[in-house]
């Protein structure tokens, strides 16, 4: 009988929401086995058996130390912020290990480090690693085609209140999409505020609006508004768990690549 390959992962933000909901999913994975977990400087939970919360141990402390916490790993999932991301990419070139990337919030300078680190190892960046995600980004491209003169196209996203940027990075891909199907650039277009006198809307423009409230996971809707009817493309999130089955797909996709910038439709052939 063949063995199955074992994906030795290390989670950072292990204390955090998504990094508990990813470290879950490393545990009931069978071809996946949590070796390192990584948490700031300060945090309580350093110490700790990153999975104690599920109600046993797993032999892994959480850590701050980047080598301690990466010593065993070959591949690193991220979900933090971007500071952190930053530090985690220089630590996993040196180490020569694959990186997955759920954060969100980078500037362009950090895109730029990002993509140039990816000539050394294999990374895979994305916004939003659900499947359900994805597939809506394939319709939105479609639809963006189909739909290229006579509608206004409008992204509405809303997110927990702890949410510390905006708009999501999953309405700027979405955007980013729906740009690049229409030969445009999304800088040169988007409109992120609308206050006082506007005036009339431009045409050539994706609007964007904002929500943050309460505990919403994730919701986005893409509005093509044209004379007469219009068409709402929706994904809602109800838990974050689609986000890590994504991320262990990746996990998957980058194993037997050595370098590389990927993203969600080089994983899933959608592209």
């Amino acid at each position: 009988m063949t063995a199955i390959p074992t994906h030795a992962i290390a989670i950072a933000g292990a204390s955090g929401r998504m990094g508990r909901m990813l470290i879950e999913a490393v545990q009931a994975a069978p071809d996946c086995r949590l070796v390192g977990a990584l948490d700031v400087a300060g945090s309580p939970a350093l110490g700790q058996d990153a999975s104690a919360f599920l109600g046993h141990a797993s032999g892994v402390e959480i850590t701050a130390d980047l080598r301690a916490g990466l010593k065993n790993a070959r591949a690193l999932i991220d979900f933090t912020r971007p500071e952190g991301t930053m530090a985690h990419l220089k630590a996993c070139r040196e180490f020569g290990m694959a990186l997955v990337i759920g954060t969100t919030g980078f500037s362009e300078v950090q895109k730029a480090e990002i993509a140039a680190a990816a000539r050394y190892i294999p990374i895979m960046l994305s916004p939003n690693m659900s499947i359900g995600v994805n597939v809506t980004l394939k319709l939105l491209e479609m639809a963006a085609r189909a739909m290229s003169s006579g509608y206004d196209i409008e992204i509405i996203e809303a997110h927990h209140r702890h949410k510390v940027d905006a708009p999501s990075g999953t309405a700027l891909k979405m955007g980013e999409v729906i740009a690049s199907a229409l030969g445009r650039d999304l800088k040169d277009c988007a409109v992120y505020e609308r206050y006082g006198h506007t005036g009339e809307r431009d045409p050539s423009t994706i609007g964007f609006s904002t929500i943050r409230g309460g505990d919403i996971v994730g919701d986005h809707t893409v509005l093509f508004a044209g004379t007469g009817e219009r068409i709402e493309i929706t994904h809602k999130s109800a838990s974050r768990v689609t986000y890590a089955q994504g991320a262990l797909r990746a996990v998957r996709f980058l194993a037997d690549r050595k370098s590389g910038h990927y993203d969600m439709f080089d994983v899933l052939g959608l592209r």
